[in-house]
């Protein structure tokens, strides 16, 4: 039998450091990386023949569960009919249906490859759009690994403790401006001091990447009016909370619209996928019909639509409000465990997506998150992983139930985390 210690130090020798993005080599929770052979519904299998109970579920996109059977017979059904084609076909503009019909702020849309394709080409857009060059975005956000976001960024870049940006020359970031999310005021002094060559405004509307963040009352409203008056362009990255807060996504969930949108993962049901949409009037300078360019032979990948539109179709049949409730009891007993303990936890959630921060203050933006805990953190990783619970190896990430999950997954997650100790 291959083991994933094998794996991983065979690896090593040929990958940098073992793996293929940098969180997967859990080095901030002590441990080696689990090599995963296979997942159906909730559960994971890895390669030393061990179960686990999976809240990563490929980092957010797998609503529905691993293996969800229509999703599968739709890229069944693709491969039949080739793998790629690098032309137009005809689920790429059902997909795109699918999306403008249930996202707000989504009048038109471009598919490519990945949240970070997504996320690079909606800025450019922003510039082309507005002719203008700044950016602003919150600490801790992180919206790819594009060069112009990397100031400041969160998930994995927080997570290795990367200090500035390594290989990114400084010119490429002069123009990006940093804020705190949640601090309206300090961005209205932004727009005050570079108002008028701000092109865009790039948040998470809920933020994911300095583990799970939700803004306050006014916030996200309060950049909405921002923008307008200022003519800079808003834009929404999804990536995580789309589709995931609401079938509609974070904007269809508080009722602000942005006038961009960036969505990765989960509208291809997993595969590798991304796209960007908005207003018909700031899309429409996209090439070909507009001067702005951007292009990419693998984008509206036929495997990726196929599993894009069952994923959806099936998502639209699903009781979000019950998941949500199930998800909200779970976190509430978890949090009650651990205060048990006596361990300072906060816990944040909306919906089915949650982070619990081992400090005693509330998490509302990058600079409390950084106060929580990481050796805490490391020993709860490690004893639940132990115990066949799978974790992101990250404090600064989030964790996320699925329709698939079943009650007995949580309340065995529940006596997992109650035998943790400290």
């Amino acid at each position: 039998m291959t083991d994933s210690k094998t794996l991983f130090q065979t690896a090593q020798e040929i990958i940098p450091g073992g793996v293929n993005s940098p969180v997967r080599a859990c080095q901030s929770v002590q441990t080696d990386p689990l090599f995963v052979s296979r997942g159906q519904g909730s559960h994971l299998w890895v390669e030393d023949g061990q179960e686990f109970i999976d809240y990563v579920m490929s980092w957010g996109p797998l609503l529905l569960g691993h293996n969800h059977p229509v999703v599968n017979e739709a890229i069944h059904a693709a491969v039949d009919r080739g793998t790629s084609y690098g032309a137009p076909c005809k689920d790429e503009i059902n997909l795109a249906k699918a999306i403008v019909d249930v996202v707000p702020g989504v009048e038109m849309i471009r598919m490519v490859n990945s949240g970070t394709e997504a996320t690079m080409s909606a800025l450019r857009l922003a510039r082309g759009y507005t002719g203008r060059n700044k950016i602003v975005k919150f600490h801790g956000g992180y919206h790819g690994h594009a060069d112009a976001f990397l100031a400041s960024a969160g998930s994995g870049v927080a997570t290795q403790s990367i200090p500035g940006t390594p290989g990114v020359p400084q010119a490429v970031v002069k123009d990006t401006l940093l804020a705190h999310y949640n601090d309206l005021d300090g961005v209205k002094e932004l727009f005050a001091q570079h108002g008028h060559d701000i092109a865009a405004v790039f948040v998470e509307p809920v933020a994911g990447n300095m583990g799970l963040v939700l803004p306050h009352k006014d916030f996200l409203q309060g950049l909405r009016d921002l923008t307008t008056a200022y003519g800079a362009v808003l834009v929404f990255d999804e990536v995580i909370s789309g589709f995931r807060v609401s079938l509609g996504g974070a904007q269809g969930h508080f009722g602000i619209t942005p006038d961009l949108t960036c969505l990765g993962k989960i509208i291809g049901g997993g595969l590798p996928v991304g796209a960007y949409g908005g207003k018909r009037e700031i899309m429409s300078h996209i090439a070909p019909c507009g001067d702005v360019y951007q292009a990419g032979t693998l984008s509206g990948n036929p495997l990726a639509m196929a599993a894009g539109l069952a994923t959806i179709n099936v998502l639209a049949t699903q009781d979000y409000e019950q998941l949500a409730a199930r998800t909200k009891t779970f976190c509430q007993e978890l949090v009650s465990i651990m205060r048990a303990k006596q361990v300072p936890v906060q816990l944040n959630r909306i919906a089915s997506i949650f982070t619990l921060f081992f400090t005693p203050d509330p998490v509302t933006d990058f600079a409390s998150a950084q106060q929580s805990d990481q050796s805490l953190f490391t020993k709860y990783y490690q004893q639940m992983r132990q115990q066949g619970i799978y974790l992101a190896p990250s404090g600064f990430e989030c964790s996320f139930v699925s329709f698939a999950h079943s009650d007995e997954d949580l309340t065995r997650t529940l006596e997992a985390a109650d035998k943790v100790t400290f």
